[in-house]
């Protein structure tokens, strides 16, 4: 089993930054594919980023493709996702998520571990 707790979420205003994290334990960090997903009150979650286990791939979203950033620390065991210029139709609960595979993949069903989620709301 793998635990992934996220933290980093909050209020902001539009045109803001955040950094979220996401501390992982129970397997070898540097084994797992980790990606950031995002769901809002009524809508189906959304793939926004995910990494390799090396860094050497990462893939992000249509939607947030030049203001999002993936990143991870294998010795840390961590995962991180830097949001820049924030808009309101960022807000949303944000996941990480953990593959044990070799491919990095952009839909939920393919990810095996699943954080509480932390949440993002951006204001006007």
């Amino acid at each position: 089993q793998v635990q992934l707790v996220e933290s980093g979420g909050g209020l902001v205003q539009a045109g803001g930054s955040l950094s979220l994290s996401c501390a992982a334990s129970g397997r070898t960090f540097s084994n797992l594919v980790m990606g950031w997903f995002r769901q809002a009150p009524g809508k189906e979650r959304e793939f926004v980023a995910a990494i390799s286990q090396n860094s050497g791939r990462t893939n992000s979203g249509g939607s947030v493709k030049g203001r999002f950033a993936i990143s991870r620390d294998n010795a840390k065991s961590t995962a991180y996702l830097l949001v820049n210029s924030l808009k309101p139709e960022d807000t949303a609960v944000y996941y990480c998520a953990a593959r044990e595979g070799m491919r990095v993949r952009t839909t939920w069903d393919e990810y095996d571990y699943w954080g509480q989620g932390t949440q993002v709301t951006v204001s006007t």
